[in-house]
């Protein structure tokens, strides 16, 4: 609604009636140097020809955002001098129109910008509009910009960042931050609300980069070493780095293969659960023979279980799952709450396949954390589905407890906070994404009760300091591969990839965390779930193709790297739909550290092949795995799940085959149905599910009364619990 308001302001000043009296736009004038001394372009104060357009007579007339070569050297500190004189002109015009005005006549005020440089390489990334921006130094070490947009609106941001910063030190540039534009509040409302002002800051940034970049260069230092990527185009994909190699091996899978799976699938009637992070190997076989079987699914934990249901439904009698085991036995939990008890489901090994989360919410030390939280009612445990049924179950009994996922787990602390008066919560076992909660919520407290009440209608600033102050997170869990985007990663990205769509999962650290929500404050970035990152990549293609423009758009990936399977199936999907003459690249890049791979050793598993065949394999690169974490680092980890890939291909195979086990054989692959109980005699299974079944509320049904009826199921179980001690 924003967005149109602007438009439409704009489209009523493109082509104005002729007037006599109408604000004049000097054109920006490049003057060559004659002199040793740098000859700078600064801003000048311009007056209108008419002072009746004035709308504050009292401060004088009004500046123009046209840049004039100015003779004399530039004292220190001039961008900052230019931006406080064009802050306090846009400040001196209280009327959103007159602000509009004035920057359509700065947009007037650019030079033409040369044809050779509207190429995808000098493309703004996460502008509405077309923004090109071109960067060089002068032979006096000083800073040159060009910029250029399709849209007046934008191309007016444009001709402020170019008056503020032409000519200016490298320093200089560097210095300046996003917030020092705040007040140039254009539309007539908060710069926060609206998605053009992303401009000011996405160009600023771009700004930056390259003159980092140019300086480096010139200074003869060496750059950083970029992370790996896979670009994909409509003409296929083209892989950066042995561990984008690695990956992208397995993108384009042996038909054989493919069709061995899918005839033992239909065969036997077995439908197939898969989460994002899977083994790539598995995770192409699975998506191409998806075309031909329709119960396979690959998601994220919570959708698993959900899927597996359906596929009971449509005639599946067993459903293999290719995850951890605490997703293993939250679909044979919920098959049975369904009534399907007889349907067979089977893990991809037989023996463990843990999690650290899961692990760190079966320690004692969680079960203290537990016990604290039932010795101060009332309290509601929010617990992350990536745990056991068992430590559901056991925390059910101790205090009222419902799960939660990374893309519903601030939604249900909001609503539970706001059910239920003086609420005490309590969420693990994830530590990193605890701090990251209470750290949205502390931001929040910042905000107006208007802005909250737009994240929650029964939230205000009062509300949220409240909750602050009775919110506790466990301190000792994480995620082994989201542990890995840590300091080193996060400096890098800052580095290289500052101006790219940063992705983030809630399980990061928080540094990770901060600056993938800066990027998201822009429209630049996600933080959430698996899914949630799946679709914003995918909304930001579409928007692409919607454009119908060449395009390069780049996205680091801030998660697991096997969900790259999974992107780049939508991503060739989106490319392939339609027709079009516009070149659109979309770069994935994978934040791990360049000695993620390790090449396979020669002597020790070469010996006694045929010498062609040893060379062949000296020169395959692993991607990190469970034999021994192959070339994870502290400089940028593998970010890859040594527990999700002990989910082969030749177990599944192997699985499905034996199928039905009429002699035991697989016994031990089969997921465990608890039929033992809780500390008060009541099933595990049971007791279990019920916290997601409240999270069910929430998750499949909008309506406020459906919340309402999970949080007073929880209210009254609280009563319960206060009454029994």
């Amino acid at each position: 609604m924003v967005v149109m308001e602007a438009a439409a302001i704009a489209t009523r000043f493109l082509n104005p009636s002729p007037n006599p009296n109408s604000i004049s736009n000097p054109v920006l004038r490049t003057v060559p140097c004659r002199r040793r001394q740098p000859r700078l372009l600064a801003v000048r104060c311009v007056q209108t020809p008419n002072p009746s357009h004035n709308p504050n007579p009292a401060r004088g007339p009004p500046l123009s955002c046209s840049a004039v070569a100015s003779d004399q050297a530039a004292p220190a500190g001039i961008p900052r001098h230019r931006l406080a004189r064009l802050v306090d002109e846009f400040r001196s015009l209280p009327e959103a129109l007159d602000r509009v005005k004035r920057l359509l006549a700065c947009a007037a005020s650019l030079p033409a910008f040369p044809e050779a440089g509207r190429v995808p390489t000098n493309r703004v990334m996460g502008c509405t509009a077309q923004v090109w921006l071109s960067v060089a130094v002068d032979e006096f070490g000083r800073m040159r910009f060009a910029a250029d947009s399709d849209s007046e609106i934008t191309k007016g941001f444009c001709a402020c960042l170019v008056s503020v910063l032409d000519g200016a030190l490298p320093e200089e540039v560097l210095e300046l931050r996003p917030e020092d534009f705040g007040d140039l509040n254009v539309v007539g409302l908060p710069v926060k609300a609206h998605s053009r002002i992303n401009t000011w800051h996405n160009v600023l940034i771009s700004m930056q980069k390259r003159t980092k970049a140019l300086i480096a260069k010139r200074e003869g230092r060496p750059s950083l070493d970029p992370f790996p990527s896979l670009v994909i185009g409509a003409d296929g994909i083209e892989a950066k780095g042995s561990y984008a190699e690695a990956q992208a091996m397995f993108l384009s899978p042996d038909e054989l293969k493919i069709q061995e799976l899918v005839n033992v699938l239909r065969e036997k009637k077995i439908g197939v659960v898969a989460h994002f992070y899977m083994d790539p190997e598995v995770q192409g076989v699975l998506t191409a023979a998806q075309k031909l079987w329709p119960h396979i699914h690959i998601s994220d934990s919570l959708v698993m279980a959900d899927r597996a249901v359906k596929m009971a439904e449509a005639g599946c009698e067993y459903i293999t799952v290719l995850g951890v085991d605490f997703m293993s036995e939250n679909v044979r939990a919920i098959l049975d709450q369904a009534g399907y008890n007889k349907v067979g489901v089977y893990r991809m090994s037989n023996e463990l396949i843990g999690c650290s989360l899961a692990d760190a919410a079966a320690s004692p030390s969680y079960m203290k954390f537990l016990e604290a939280a039932s010795n101060s009612p009332p309290s509601l445990h929010v617990i992350y589905i990536n745990t056991s049924l068992e430590t559901k179950a056991y925390g059910h009994e101790l205090v009222p407890t419902i799960t939660c996922t990374s893309s519903n787990v601030v939604q249900t602390i909001l609503q539970a906070f706001a059910q239920v008066p003086e609420l005490n919560v309590w969420y693990g076992p994830d530590s990193y994404m605890g701090a990251n909660i209470a750290e949205l919520f502390r931001q929040m407290a910042d905000m107006t009760d208007d802005e909250i009440s737009r994240i929650h209608p029964e939230h205000n600033r009062n509300s949220i300091i409240s909750l602050l102050s009775r919110l506790r997170y466990y301190q000792d869990g994480n995620c082994i591969v989201h542990d890995m985007f840590g300091h080193e990663v996060v400096e890098r990205i800052k580095e290289l990839y500052c101006d790219a769509f940063l992705t983030a999962h809630f399980e990061v650290p928080g540094e990770m965390f901060s600056l993938a929500m800066e990027a998201k404050r822009r429209g630049m970035g996600v933080v959430g779930s698996t899914q949630n990152i799946l679709d914003f990549i995918k909304n930001r293609v579409q928007e692409a193709l919607d454009r119908d423009v060449d395009d390069h758009l780049q996205f680091v990936l801030g998660t697991e790297s096997g969900m790259v399977t999974s992107i780049v199936a939508v991503v060739r999907g989106l490319l392939g739909s339609r027709e079009s003459r516009a070149k659109i690249k979309v770069d994935i890049v994978f934040p791990v550290s360049s000695d993620s791979v390790s090449r396979t050793s020669s002597v020790n598993r070469s010996q006694g092949l045929n010498p062609d065949v040893a060379i062949d394999l000296a020169k395959l690169a692993v991607v990190p795995g469970v034999t021994a974490g192959e070339g994870c680092s502290i400089n940028g980890g593998c970010a890859s799940c040594p527990y999700m890939k002990m989910n082969s291909l030749t177990s599944l195979l192997r699985v499905c085959q034996q199928l039905p086990d009429r002699d035991g054989a697989i016994r031990d692959y089969e997921a465990n149905r608890f039929n033992t109980t809780t500390p008060h005699g009541k099933s595990v299974a049971d007791i279990g599910c019920e916290p997601i079944l409240h999270m069910r509320h929430f998750q499949l049904q909008a309506e406020s009364s459906t919340n309402e009826a999970a949080l007073q199921a929880l209210s009254s179980q609280m009563d319960a619990v206060s009454l029994s001690k």
